[in-house]
């Protein structure tokens, strides 16, 4: 069994003119990223890998997020190949993880994560928003042989307040 915690990153700010990777977290995002972070912390697995793409937005709502998270919490490894808007991708990305990992927390972008929550999971999602949190649960041994699996939770921010 393997389960992935797909996360996009917060609300981006457009307050500054710069690169798209070094865009920061706006104040709404960074509401909602505590408001996931506090949800989220209370159904964990028991071990997991927590990857996170290289872009400041994604950084800076695993920050938040994961500071709600029962120690001891795995370090954040950061993932170049994550700061992709393609499921294919994305796709290829979990496909090469080790077997050995059962559960991955990735943060990440759209339109790669609903694009890829709506290939693998049970349940259609028109629009993973910012901060939104998907859980996929697989019956599989290794993450080479992804397949379809059972989409067993959903929470958006809108859905805590």
């Amino acid at each position: 069994m393997k389960s992935i915690y797909l996360i996009r990153h917060a609300k981006s700010s457009w307050e500054f003119a710069t690169a798209d990777k070094s865009r920061i977290i706006s104040e709404r995002g960074i509401a909602a990223a505590h408001s996931i972070g506090k949800h989220l912390a209370q159904f964990l697995p028991d071990t997991y890998v927590i990857w996170c793409s290289t872009a400041v937005r994604a950084k800076e709502t695993a920050a938040i997020i994961t500071s709600y998270f029962p120690e001891p919490v795995p370090k954040i490894e950061y993932k170049e190949g994550l700061y992709t808007f393609s499921e294919a991708d994305l796709t290829k990305f979990i496909q090469s993880a080790h077997e050995d990992i059962a559960a991955i927390i990735l943060f990440g972008h759209n339109e790669a994560i609903t694009n890829f929550v709506n290939k693998f999971g049970s349940v259609s999602v028109a629009n993973v928003p910012t901060a939104g949190v998907v859980q996929l649960d697989f019956a599989i041994d290794s993450w080479k042989n992804l397949e379809k699996g059972i989409t067993s939770r959903i929470q958006f921010p809108t859905d805590l307040h």
